[in-house]
């Protein structure tokens, strides 16, 4: 496989970034490497701006896959154009294979990149002077190093829970004249070396929590690389890859085998993030997505997208006169709705719950109205309508909602404002929620019945999301309490690009996704609101081989080593 790289994009961001008048005379297409790391830059100025440029690989998923949520392309939502052109809609209906690949989330290429680009710091770096210290003893050159070889585990990370065992290129960066046929490695030896990177770097990092939190609260420190290290092995641990290898015998797939020291391993690494107690949860769940450092105590690793207004102006309800006017993009499902509890902790299908099918909306979990615009939420000093015929569902040639919903999270608290403003939209890659839940359910899974810590970590999460009483049931086996815990994943971290992979690394998804996705019809009669529910999607998932991304079929084609996965 030959590949085609060069720095120029890195350096023209340094010319922008750096601005440093030491540099101004030379032209920008004669900066070179030398330049970039320059043996006399005791500031190491142009060289923290080119890592600056690996961090910018770093994806924000707010209207990430061309324009829609990742979860659209989950039963939690639809993309409101709800047709066959997008993206999420051919990713939810099996219409894709390894020539057609969905381009909004075909990460191959441009993940490539920025293993090569961290790469090309990670191998010059040392012959810079860099007099500044992370502390004393440790260059912050050293630390800088980290930083990229977490961007590069991370991206490797990313690449494996779509496609499984990727190639590993180490810290070699590669010409024109190399010829890259490299094969895959197998699973169990990517999980292997992104956690040996992890255990490598955490203790030449900033550490949580921060000292200067100001200036230093968007980059990699040693929580990151924790949490990091948790996560794969929470993946390596799950069924899809822990006893239920789609292919038993492909070691790029999975495991041979289950083994419960996996899920042991995966509890110890959260853990190791919760006795860091430089993390804690916010204690409204609204705020953990639009206040940002020292405050907002959840962040463990974010992607920076600063103040603004994006995700109201691409997914707010219609009907208001804002400005942006909302585009109502994101529609979520009833099936996500449904799983709200009443806000006693209750199903909506237990008889003593108190739901009432006439105000399907009203004594439910509190996460419902933070994630969900429901008809009757209150918005803007006004109310949201999704009734048929109303402002925010006018049936008219208009992006509207496909479900009766739309997506509430993410945005600031404008409930009794007149108009958007703007508020930290960060993207939260890492937050101190998804750990309490990792180390629940892991626990979980490596011990014969939860014990006190496992119960402590989700009712940690019952708790701030105001549920009273906010304690589960006493006496849970495993079974019971799994189901619990993945219900919480799925209420907690709705939109978070975490219930596409959820749903695939528990292998549920040929079950989940080959159900309807429903929504609501409302109509505003005399005696009141009436509810019809219906399905807005029939998907479709084809097991075993959806489970994992095909490798894009032009890069087989450069690769002849470059192994398919099974079934494409």
């Amino acid at each position: 496989m030959r590949r085609s790289f060069n720095i120029s994009a890195a350096l023209i961001a340094i010319a922008i970034i750096v601005g440093c008048k030491k540099y101004e005379p030379v032209p920008a297409e004669q900066r070179t490497i030398d330049f970039v790391f320059d043996k006399d830059d005791s500031l190491g100025a142009n060289a923290y701006a080119y890592l600056n440029s690996v961090y910018a690989f770093t994806q924000s998923g707010h209207n990430r896959v061309a324009s829609d949520y990742l979860d659209a392309a989950s039963d939690d939502a639809v993309s409101s154009p709800n047709n066959a052109a997008a993206d999420v809609y051919r990713m939810a209906t099996a219409a894709y294979n390894a020539t057609n690949f969905f381009p909004g989330d075909n990460i191959w290429a441009n993940s490539y990149k920025a293993i090569r680009q961290a790469n090309i710091f990670i191998t010059n770096i040392n012959i810079v002077p860099v007099k500044d210290q992370l502390r004393p003893g440790i260059s912050m050159k050293f630390a800088w190093k980290s930083e990229a070889r977490f961007l590069r585990a991370l991206t490797y990370f990313n690449l494996l829970k779509r496609y499984g065992g990727i190639p590993i290129v180490g810290d070699k960066v590669f010409t024109l004249e190399d010829n890259i046929a490299l094969p895959r490695n197998s699973f169990e030896d990517c999980v292997n070396y992104i956690v040996s990177e992890c255990d490598a770097i955490k203790d030449t990092l900033l550490t949580a929590p921060l000292a200067q939190p100001a200036a230093y609260s968007q980059r990699v420190t040693n929580g990151a690389a924790l949490a990091l290290k948790a996560k794969v092995l929470l993946y390596a641990a799950s069924p899809l890859y822990n006893g239920g290898n789609i292919d038993a015998t492909n070691s790029l797939t999975g495991y041979a085998g289950y083994d419960v020291s996996r899920w042991q391993k995966a509890a110890a690494a959260a853990k190791a993030v919760m006795d860091l107690n430089a993390y804690s949860l916010v204690s409204d769940f609204r705020n953990a997505f639009i206040t940002q450092v020292p405050a907002n105590t959840e962040v463990i690793f974010q992607r920076p997208n600063g103040l603004t207004n994006g995700v109201e102006g691409a997914n707010g309800p219609l009907g208001f006169t804002t400005s942006p006017l909302g585009g109502g993009r994101t529609s979520p499902s009833q099936n996500l709705v449904n799983a709200y509890p009443m806000s006693n902790g209750l199903d909506i299908t237990d008889a003593a719950s108190g739901y009432d099918p006439a105000n399907p909306y009203d004594n439910r979990d509190p996460r419902l109205g933070f994630t969900v615009f429901f008809n009757g939420a209150k918005w803007l000093k006004s109310t949201v309508v999704t009734y048929e015929g109303s402002r925010g569902k006018p049936n008219v040639g208009t992006q509207q909602t496909a479900t009766g919903y739309y997506m509430r999270k993410f945005m600031g608290l404008y409930e009794d404002a007149t108009n958007y403003a703007t508020a930290p939209e960060d993207w939260m890659i890492f937050r101190y929620a998804d750990i309490l839940l990792s180390y629940a359910e892991a626990q979980n899974e490596a011990l014969g019945a939860p014990d006190a810590s496992v119960y402590s970590a989700v009712e940690k999460i019952r708790q701030r999301a105001g549920l009273v009483p906010y304690q589960l049931p006493t006496g849970l086996n495993k079974d019971k309490m799994r189901e619990a815990i993945h219900r919480e994943r799925r209420l907690e971290m709705a939109f978070e690009e975490n219930r596409f992979f959820d749903i695939r690394r528990w292998k549920i998804a040929e079950t989940v996704m080959n159900q309807p996705i429903t929504g609501v019809t409302i109509a505003n009669t005399a005696a009141g609101y009436t509810y019809t529910y219906g399905t807005v999607l029939t998907p479709k998932f084809d097991a075993p081989k959806m489970y994992l991304y095909p490798i894009p079929y032009d890069e087989t084609l450069k690769n002849p080593n470059l192994k398919q996965n099974p079934g494409w």
